[in-house]
């Protein structure tokens, strides 16, 4: 005989107490089984250049940048991802993108990826050229080192210098096919970009003098030093390229985006099984002891459990004062 045979004997506990006892241990020592499940692996890439940094997106009532609701959106993605599911980091800036943080799984790796995406802002940029088609193309192009993950790329389309009008947004370069999106940031009213050092340091805005203008327009009416998201540009890239485009309105519309079926892929993962033992403890002990409370609340009011329930969750007659008086 066991020690705890011996105790359970000892103390005369009753069969559901012993077996809801035993699953509750079971739930806490039990490990994790790794099973099939869907799960994604994204390498996000975030547009670092000086538009991005045009307060023209609202978070929670407050005006914010682009790029910072573009990463409070995908701190929300991160969070509604399931286990097993891995996600890394990189940025866009000149013509390039540059991976911070390969892909790694979200659950085991929740505070590092955090972590890491608060640090991404201005202050990594090294050029103010933004040339988005060929970030786009390096973005893919890591994407596809990092074990075949699909893309994340943010940003608000605008180029710097312009794309003149008819010039493909990038030449055909032979990457093979990558799946995944490109997130619109921004909004629709062209607004002031704010000029900042290497710090991060804000000193006044660009001007119409000090950036290039778009060489195919009439003197006066190209307004490159003006930011808005540009939309249809894009819808254009993400055709060329074979991504699909969605524009970041919301956090929520991130977080469907993040969790879109087409870039899942059913594999192996860490699964918590634990509240299965738990559930079922629970179960035990609701369906042993509750009826025998129910009996003992109703026992001596009346000879029916219904019709005590029923009395139970009667709403009670309030007593006047002259009734409550009355001998």
């Amino acid at each position: 005989m066991t020690a705890l045979q011996r105790l359970f004997r000892t103390q005369r506990i009753p069969w559901p107490l012993s077996a809801a006892t035993l699953l509750l241990l079971f739930a806490v020592i039990v490990p994790d089984v790794r099973l099939p499940r869907a799960t994604s692996s994204y390498m996000v890439t975030f547009d670092i250049t000086q538009s991005m940094n045009v307060a023209d997106m609202s978070l929670d009532g407050v005006p914010v940048s682009r790029l910072a609701f573009a990463r409070a959106g995908m701190r929300d993605a991160l969070r509604r991802l399931p286990c097993g599911s891995s996600v890394g980091w990189s940025y866009f800036t000149g013509y390039r993108s540059f991976t911070l943080l390969l892909p790694i799984e979200v659950c085991g790796n929740y505070e590092v990826l955090l972590s890491a995406l608060d640090q991404i802002d201005g202050r990594m940029r090294w050029a103010n050229a933004s040339n988005i088609a060929k970030g786009v193309y390096w973005a893919r192009r890591n994407a596809r080192a990092a074990a075949d993950s699909a893309v994340i790329f943010f940003t608000d389309g605008q180029e710097a210098p312009p794309v003149p009008e008819g010039q493909p947004a990038m030449p055909d370069l032979g990457v093979p096919p990558v799946a995944g999106w490109l997130i619109g940031v921004g909004g629709d009213e062209p607004s002031r970009i704010p000029k900042s050092d290497a710090e991060g340091r804000q000193s006044g805005f660009w001007t119409a003098e000090s950036v290039v203008q778009d060489p195919q327009l009439p003197i006066g009416s190209s307004h490159e030093h003006l930011s808005s998201l540009r939309e249809p540009y894009l819808k254009k890239l993400a055709t060329q390229t074979g991504l699909s485009y969605r524009r970041l309105e919301s956090i929520d519309s991130l977080a469907n985006a993040v969790l879109d079926r087409r870039f899942a892929h059913r594999r192996p993962a860490s699964t918590r099984v634990n509240w299965v033992a738990a559930l079922l403890a629970l179960l035990i002990l609701a369906g042993t002891y509750a009826p025998d409370r129910l009996v003992s609340l109703c026992r001596g009011r009346a000879t029916r459990i219904d019709t005590c329930v029923a009395n139970m969750t009667r709403p009670p007659v309030l007593r006047t004062r002259s009734s409550a008086q009355r001998p």
